[in-house]
């Protein structure tokens, strides 16, 4: 018990709120989409949630409770995980008094560890109905737990560190190195952030003229100061003929100096490669993950430089924050892009529908680790028996979902699903009618998705289509006419944004849409940019929508984002264009080759 205490006083974290444990909290409430989660650590006689979401009433207060049969105790005590289907009646836990207060059925816990492998507590998923856990929710939450355990190593790496410096001056120097390496690496979101915040520290301060990381298995990030990371030479860990893969596979420090060394340990391949690179002496360091050896850490002179004991240990202590911030990094990077692919697995194909064109683009935001809930959709409806060659109605869509994690992206593909429905539940409404469906359905089923859209259908008619749309707090349609060297934005029937609290009246407009007439739905990242006027942009791109009558709507829709969102947008940009080709019952007329 005294080493978990110990460890659990250097982490500083006790029975109040901690930002990043909550945040691990929350990522574990959404992705295995839990009502309450936890970060238990295990005190003397009491465990504490320094992250918490959704336990409510006393314990979002206190922030603690007994640690005496506890669930929490019971994964401390065994060391293993705790994942039982109803803690209620599972013999292991139907005695706690967490079970019987929180309350809790279904119940998932991890052990989070220190480096020495002392549990300090767990990280806790809770459903409050008796839950069959699946095989990817364990492995998830696992995922998550090594995550949260590395962020409770760091801060007990980086109290360490400061005892340290506080012991021997004649550290100071370097260990306000491995203080920044503790800050910037804390706070880094992506692998390519964790590559530069290192190459930055190191070049900086040791002089370095090339700083890199090995990866594995294939994933090769490196950086040479004064060089882009295009020009940067690679350093292989999969190479055994050098450094990197014996730091790797001996997980040692390994270093080397002068080409002559380089060849009596690795060959003449390995001296000649040397020579090319221009290096003098070189330090490697494996890089140690939680479960695993990420790869190495690599730095190169041109001139010959020799550790000395003090420079060795930082280098070990910023190899070590760099492997925990690697790991943290390539988990959120993972996720983050497993959520994109689905986002973007909603994003439909078009139909294709006599008498009109129609084209969508989606460009996610810049910003690596935000997930969107912005769509587009189109489809046709089955309104009533037609006669053969008679155009369908089509219903068309352009939303955004409130969020930038993967629950917006969740609850976008709801959205976007139950959209649908609705509109095919009431044959005889219109597209406000769907809207306050889905609105329903979302009070009804709990969901609480909030955000805007714009809806519409479009129908056939004589002399071109009409178009009923109703605007749910979404920029305004664009509409470009032909023969009139205008585009006009459409503000009318603006309502209410979507959200739980609000059950406003839905209204509806009706436009015709004659021959060569061109309709821009789009999300607000197209125009929503620091430091640009909004309307400056809404212009912007009506200008361009004009001026593209004569092209294809792809290369129309690829210069607008382009030209007014530009090549970084902040958000995610939506777009959907529709342009009549001809009236629904006149089809272009054939060409007599002869």
């Amino acid at each position: 018990m005294a080493g978990r205490l110990a460890a659990l006083a250097r982490t500083g974290l006790s029975a109040s709120a901690d930002a990043g444990m909550d945040r691990f909290a929350r990522l574990v409430a959404n992705v295995l989409e839990v009502p309450v989660a936890l970060v238990a650590l295990a005190e003397d006689g009491r465990q504490v949630f320094p992250g918490m979401v959704g336990a409510g009433r006393p314990w979002s207060v206190s922030r603690q409770a007994a640690l005496a049969d506890s669930l929490c105790a019971y994964v401390v005590r065994s060391g293993a995980p705790l994942v039982v289907s109803d803690a209620r009646t599972d013999p292991r836990t139907l005695s706690g008094a967490v079970v019987a207060h929180l309350p809790a059925a279904g119940y998932a816990g991890m052990p989070l560890t220190d480096s020495h492998g002392t549990v300090l507590g767990a990280l806790c998923a809770v459903d409050r109905r008796p839950r069959r856990w699946s095989e990817r929710e364990v492995q998830a939450l696992e995922d998550l737990a090594a995550a949260c355990a590395a962020e409770l190593r760091l801060r007990i790496v980086s109290r360490q560190a400061e005892e340290a410096r506080a012991e021997t001056a004649a550290l100071l120097a370097r260990s306000e190195l491995v203080l920044r390496a503790s800050e910037v690496l804390a706070d880094t979101a992506g692998v390519e952030e964790v590559r530069a915040q290192v190459g930055e520290l190191i070049t900086s301060d040791l002089k370095a003229v090339y700083v890199g990381f090995s990866l594995e298995p294939v994933q090769r990030l490196g950086r040479a100061r004064g060089q882009s990371r295009a020009q940067a030479p690679q350093v292989d860990p999969d190479d055994g003929a050098w450094p990197t893969a014996r730091a790797v596979r001996d997980k040692r420090l390994v270093e080397v100096h002068g080409v002559g060394e380089v060849r009596a340990a690795y060959g003449p391949h390995a001296a000649a490669r040397w020579e090319s690179l221009g290096f003098a002496s070189m330090v490697c360091l494996p890089l140690a993950g939680t479960h695993r050896t990420l790869g190495a850490l690599a730095l190169a002179w041109d001139t010959e430089h020799r550790p000395d004991v003090a420079e060795r240990a930082v280098l070990y202590a910023v190899s070590g924050y760099a492997a925990q911030a690697l790991e943290r990094a390539q988990f959120l990077d993972d996720r983050i892009d497993v959520a994109r692919r689905l986002q973007e697995a909603m994003l439909t194909d078009l139909p294709a529908v006599d008498g009109l064109e129609m084209a969508a683009l989606y460009r996610p935001a810049a910003a690596q680790d935000m997930v969107g809930g912005d769509w587009y959709d189109a489809y046709t409806l089955d309104r009533a028996p037609r006669p053969d060659g008679d155009a369908a109605t089509l219903a068309v869509t352009i939303g955004d979902i409130t969020g930038h994690d993967m629950r917006a992206a969740t609850l976008m593909g709801q959205a976007r699903s139950m959209l649908r429905q609705a509109d095919h539940d009431h044959p005889d409404g219109g597209p406000a009618t769907a809207v306050r469906a889905l609105e329903s359905a979302n009070t009804a089923l709990g969901l609480d998705l909030s955000g805007t859209l714009v809806h519409a259908h479009l129908a056939p008619a004589a002399d071109g289509w009409t178009l009923t749309w109703t605007n749910a707090g979404h920029p305004a349609p664009l509409l470009a006419r032909p023969g009139t060297g205008t585009c006009r934005e459409h503000l009318d029937a603006h309502d209410l944004l979507l959200h739980p609290s609000l059950r406003g009246h839905r209204s509806e407009q009706r436009l015709q849409l004659p021959a060569g007439a061109t309709l821009l739905l789009y999300t607000d990242g197209l125009v929503e940019r620091p430091g640009q006027d909004i309307d400056a942009g809404i212009q912007h791109a009506c200008t361009l929508l004009h001026e593209g009558a004569g092209r294809p709507l792809e290369e129309v829709l690829e210069t607008i984002a382009d030209r007014v969102a530009g090549e970084a947008p902040g958000d995610d940009v939506a777009l959907l264009a529709l342009r009549v080709t001809h009236p629904p019952h006149a089809h272009p007329p054939h060409l007599d080759p002869a």
